[in-house]
């Protein structure tokens, strides 16, 4: 189970500001349904300064208390000061997130951000209209519609350093895992870094020391992470870059085992093995 501060519970129980702003001067969106979370903020603005906001969240706790709290942060705040909010004050005023749940926080910025970018001094502007003239972002991750410049703003704002720290605050690279090659270019463009060379060495293992690497990563690695929730893992079999894994425990009837394979299983896997492997839950 996450830790959760007695801050985010209130929030989710208690949530405020709830609801929707007729004629609302500002309007923002982020997530989206099919990526399982997704967050409208509506804001009320007089003379520069944030007079009322609202929200519409669908998501777990945590975006729920994210969306709560920065509602609470922003009103009565000028727009000016408004503008500099980050996920990581967010998150803060929380008491903090655990790293898988910090998305939430990135969500409410997004969506600030969102608003704020529509936003004019001289009044309310049609957000579709808006969006016509907008230079189209590069989507970086399909599966959750995340772009380059959410992944880099997230980089930015929170220091990341590795593609699983990226997938934890905007879940780029959280499904299919396809992406976390571009994600690993971003970083590495971020930070200037030349690429490890160590694909070549990767590629020299014969299939019984491949096994046996995979089976040591599995026991001493990501097992023993798992287990630290309740949960398990066991290998079933190999073939080639395809592991077969069989979850137990609390992992076993969870219901995001899929994100645990692909978000952490196979990821660790990758990194440590090969980045052909693909891991399958039987």
């Amino acid at each position: 189970m996450w830790d959760y501060s007695e801050k985010v519970i209130d929030h989710y129980r208690n949530p405020r500001n709830v609801g929707k702003i007729d004629n609302a001067d500002a309007i923002g969106e982020a997530g989206s349904l099919a990526c399982g979370d997704s967050l409208k903020i509506y804001l009320k603005i007089e003379n520069g300064i944030v007079t009322d906001a609202k929200f519409q969240t669908f998501g777990c706790g945590s975006a729920v208390a994210s969306s709560s709290i920065l509602t609470e942060m922003i009103i009565g705040k000028p727009v000016s000061e408004v503008r500099k909010i980050t996920n990581k004050d967010i998150a803060d005023e929380l008491g903090g997130l655990p790293p898988e749940k910090m998305h939430c926080s990135v969500m409410g910025y997004e969506a600030l951000e969102d608003a704020l970018k529509n936003y004019h001094e001289d009044g309310w502007v049609d957000i579709e209209d808006l969006k016509e003239d907008e230079v189209q972002e590069k989507i970086i991750c399909t599966c959750f519609n995340v772009t380059e410049n959410v992944i880099l703003d997230a980089i930015k704002q929170n220091g990341l350093k590795t593609v699983e720290e990226v997938t934890n605050y905007t879940k780029a690279g959280g499904a299919c895992g396809k992406c976390k090659g571009s994600i690993q270019a971003i970083l590495d463009k971020f930070y200037n870094r030349i690429p490890d060379k160590i694909q070549p060495q990767v590629k020299t293992l014969s299939p019984a020391q491949k096994i046996l690497k995979i089976n040591s990563i599995i026991e001493n690695k990501i097992s023993p992470e798992l287990q630290k929730d309740g949960g398990d893992i066991t290998l079933v079999d190999i073939d080639e870059n395809k592991v077969y894994v069989k979850l137990q425990g609390k992992c076993s009837g969870c219901k995001n085992s899929t994100l645990t394979i692909k978000a952490f299983v196979e990821s660790t896997l990758k990194e440590g093995v090969s980045p052909d492997i693909e891991v399958i839950e039987v």
